[in-house]
């Protein structure tokens, strides 16, 4: 868990992925149109990937635990809560918080 904690703080948007989840996919896409370049770890591309699934699993409280994406150093979810937090308008100001975009 400490692995994962520190990866989470040292960018302003971190989004712990697989490279075959299509939810993965939809979300680092959208951080991409709003102008973000968030920091992407590819779980099943990562020797200790198994290791940072597992806590994630515990910090998410869920299974699959990805994407998981953290904002300033902060959880904020998974899919459905990133998709959630867009739709009602604090997406865009959680990132301008965090210095991830300058809108």
């Amino acid at each position: 868990m400490d692995r994962v904690t520190k990866l989470a703080s040292q960018n302003a948007v971190v989004i712990f992925s697989k490279s075959s989840c299509c939810m993965c996919h939809t979300v680092k896409r959208l951080f991409r149109e709003l102008g973000v370049s968030p920091a992407i770890h590819e779980l099943d591309e990562n020797p200790r990937g198994a290791e940072m699934e597992r806590a994630l699993v515990k910090m998410l409280g869920r299974t699959p635990p990805v994407p998981a994406v953290f904002i300033g150093g902060t959880l904020v979810g998974p899919t459905e809560k990133v998709m959630s937090l867009h739709l009602g308008g604090k997406l865009v100001p959680l990132l301008r918080d965090a210095g991830a975009i300058w809108l």
